[in-house]
């Protein structure tokens, strides 16, 4: 080596570089103006020898080997850093030429860190994990164009570079690189740049693009070093391959302009919502007509597959909405989507991303709202996902008083942490944002709100009050809510929240959480817990079918029958009910009709429409040859034609937040397990009345009182014998009468079905 170059070196820098322990090797490598010219430094392991050549010139350079690992340098006359590219020789004596990563400009600035790091990069998603871009230039005269895809032949120059930009949080690694296929896994070969004092680390790779494989391998010490699946990477290889997929989901041509327009106008309060809930992979597997043969656990359908399959049967069966188990990418076929690893990317055992995109987009394109479960409670303690992500604790809280749910075995994030509540936050938006999700159902917040939740003594640690609220979660949650609601688009947040936490759908401003809706799970748990008694008890136990009244307009409710009530030896909805089958199907077709009847927005899950038997199996297909059966089958069509119903009357679903809306007319007979209400829309303009039976006696000639003198037609009975009843059902229209009961001036004589739901059209008395 010559003098001159000799002592241009950084000797120090060159060591760590080689030891791979160098957060800064842009410092080194690439070029750099010195006295005497532009000094360019090359680290190619394996090399040797490399000519640096430059771009649209003849010129080439020797470069001199300063270190035996592969560390080369040259000093280039001149002061103006041109383009230029590495042509690498090797012992069997094949060349590569090499574009370096290194002669690129800095592609996250000054101003995206600072937002990050303070929390507040809510569209953080556009610069972090991977991204296909394009680059004019190099150095500072470099300019980037983050859409590749719109580039026209003018303005690609000879000095457009292809490639993908990749950026990482993990503030505490001594080293960070990006290795993949495309660098034989080796970390040593792009070695990845720290901005400031951010722990935000980005690299350029050129030359390589959509469909590589990549992971992040990261050094906290000469010790440690492991490989970790990008936590904003959009993709992930099938599992059990867990390596991060380039992606690039800025292409898609959406066609769902008239659905998002709607959306935006769309009055939850006042609009109608019945919703779907499904597991994708459960639903129908490739082999699901296969009669001898249902039991394959990978045949999965495609996204695309399952689109028209889906919205077909949800459009048939009167369904508003589905909303999906979580897509986002887990390793546990187990978890139904749970445990994520990886919160930005769709999960591949149904398709790429684009095919997700796809499927939504089909969904709006029939009415049919998509809302997507989400899991900002925990996470997994997968080797490649977020746990101890830089080799300490820095999405999760460190203390495992914080940090851990021991009943779960998965790990709490550190919602006090700035960069921790971004990620989340960006998270929720990014499905909305790039996926056009209508709503995002958030999974166990009751686990986030409650530091002692699923604690014993000495498992939590008490907030700064002495209290067990989780003051930094509840902020979140607050955060996340104005942060939805300033896009003013119409996409809904939703709370599963199993405890009696108050105002958790009330406004921000005025100390709530900022929720849309509530899922009512007490609701559920006392209804549930009241169906599952025999008629000849629920005399004991009326209570429990009135006490949702009381609290009904407390929170925006939506009253669901869910995937969890239906696994782990709960039984399914049908075989929860007592009696023998006919007595099942009818205690079921009672207790839809009653959900439906009831104030709140209603959700039910897979498989319950046509009464299945024996509880959901993520492995396999649902039961479709079941579905055909007769019971089965005349069940189904009771549900369709309730969920028609419901659509049909305004009565139903435009009051379901507003007290006027309902009205209980007999709520204390107890000895006869019936109770009769009304439902009114918003104008009053339409009046129903439910008279419900609970038990499996026909009370025929039976009197109940009516809020006004007038007509009473019976519009819709469960125990019709086309739902597959006995046929108690009131054929011909009633005249009410001027006798008192129920307290009220007037009433009718009617045939109250068994086990059973009889709906009256109410017509005041035109004077």
């Amino acid at each position: 080596m010559n003098k001159k170059l000799y002592d241009l070196m950084d000797w120090a820098a060159i060591e760590a570089l080689v030891y791979s322990e160098e957060e800064h090797p842009d410092h080194l490598l690439g070029p750099h103006k010195v006295k005497g010219g532009i000094l360019v430094y090359a680290f190619l392991p394996d090399a040797v020898g490399v000519t640096l050549k430059l771009k649209g010139s003849k010129k080439s350079f020797e470069m001199e080997q300063a270190d035996e690992t592969g560390v080369f340098a040259v000093l280039l006359p001149g002061k103006k850093i041109e383009p230029y590219t590495f042509i690498s020789k090797y012992d069997s004596g094949s060349e590569v030429e090499l574009e370096d990563p290194y002669l690129y400009t800095e592609i996250i600035g000054g101003s995206d860190a600072m937002r990050f790091e303070m929390g507040k990069y809510y569209d953080v998603y556009n610069c972090m994990g991977a991204h296909p871009i394009a680059i004019d230039g190099c150095m500072d005269n470099a300019k980037v164009r983050w859409d590749v895809t719109e580039a026209t032949d003018k303005q690609k120059s000879k000095d457009t570079i292809y490639g993908v930009h990749f950026a990482v949080w993990a503030p505490n690694a001594m080293r960070v690189s990006v290795v993949g296929d495309f660098n034989f896994w080796d970390g040593r070969r792009h070695q990845m740049c720290r901005i400031d004092d951010t722990g935000l680390f980005s690299l350029f790779v050129p030359r390589i693009g959509v469909g590589d494989i990549y992971k992040y391998e990261i050094k906290r010490n000469s010790q440690n070093v492991f490989l970790k699946t990008d936590p904003y990477g959009f993709e992930c290889e099938k599992r059990p391959d867990d390596a991060s997929v380039v992606c690039d989901i800025a292409d898609y041509k959406w066609g769902d302009e008239k659905w998002l327009l709607k959306r935006k106008k769309f009055d939850f309060k006042k609009e109608p919502m019945s919703i779907y809930e499904l597991h994708l992979g459960s639903w129908k597997k490739k082999n699901y007509e296969d009669k001898e043969d249902i039991k394959c656990e990978d045949e999965f359908l495609n996204y695309r597959e399952i689109a028209p399959l889906l919205a077909e049967y949800v459009k048939d069966m009167g369904y508003t909405h589905i909303e999906i188990m979580p897509v986002m990418e887990h390793p546990l076929d187990e978890s139904w989507g749970y445990q994520v690893t990886g919160y930005y990317a769709v999960t591949s055992r149904y398709g790429t991303p684009k095919d997700f995109m796809y499927f939504v987009d089909y969904m709006h394109k029939k009415d049919i709202g998509v809302i997507l479960d989400w899991v900002p409670a925990h996470f997994p303690k997968d080797a490649n996902g977020l746990a101890k992500f830089d080799g300490t604790c820095i999405y999760e809280n460190p203390d495992r008083r914080r940090g851990e749910h021991p009943h779960w075995g998965t790990l709490i994030f550190d919602y006090g942490r700035p960069q921790v509540d971004n990620f989340l936050i960006a998270n929720a938006l990014f499905w909305i944002d790039k996926y056009h999700a209508d709503g995002i159902r958030m999974d166990a917040v009751a686990s986030m709100i409650y530091l002692d939740y699923g604690k014993q003594n000495g498992e939590w640690l008490p907030n700064i009050y002495g209290g067990k609220e989780n003051l930094e979660a509840i902020e979140l949650l607050r955060k996340l809510s104005k942060a939805m609601h300033d896009r003013k688009d119409g996409a809904l947040l939703i709370a599963e929240e199993s405890t009696a936490w108050p105002m958790v759908t009330g406004d921000v401003s005025e100390g709530g959480l900022g929720f849309d809706l509530k899922w009512n799970m007490g609701w559920m748990n006392d209804f549930t817990g009241y169906m599952q008694t025999d008629p000849l008890y629920r005399k004991g136990r009326h209570g429990t079918l009135l006490f949702s009244m009381i609290y009904a307009y407390s929170e925006n409710f939506v009253l669901v029958f869910s995937h969890d009530e239906v696994v782990h030896l709960k039984a399914s909805m049908l075989m929860k009910m007592p009696g023998d089958m006919e007595q099942k199907f009818a205690n079921l077709r009672a207790a839809y009709g009653f959900m439906t009847a009831h104030p709140g927005k209603k959700l039910l899950f897979m498989g319950q429409e046509f009464a299945q038997i024996n509880e959901w199996n993520e492995k396999i297909s649902l039961p479709w040859t079941e579905s055909e059966l007769p019971e089965h089958s005349t069940f189904k069509n009771y549900v369709k034609a309730l969920n028609k119903f419901y659509l049909k009357h305004p009565s139903l679903y435009e009051s379901d937040y507003d007290e006027e809306g309902f009205e209980w007319i007999s709520s204390m007979d107890a000895d006869h397990s019936i109770v009769t209400f009304m439902r009114r829309n918003s104008d009053k303009s339409e009046e129903l009345l439910f008279v419900f039976n609970f038990t499996p006696v026909v009370y025929e000639n039976f009197k109940i009182g009516v809020p006004f003198e007038g007509k009473y037609k019976e519009i819709f009975n469960s125990d019709s014998v086309e739902f597959g009843g006995t046929g108690y059902i009131n054929k011909r229209q009633k005249n009410s009468v001027d006798v008192q009961w129920d307290g009220r001036d007037n009433s009718i004589t009617i045939e109250v079905p068994p086990l059973g739901m009889s709906v009256w059209k109410c017509e005041k008395k035109v004077v």
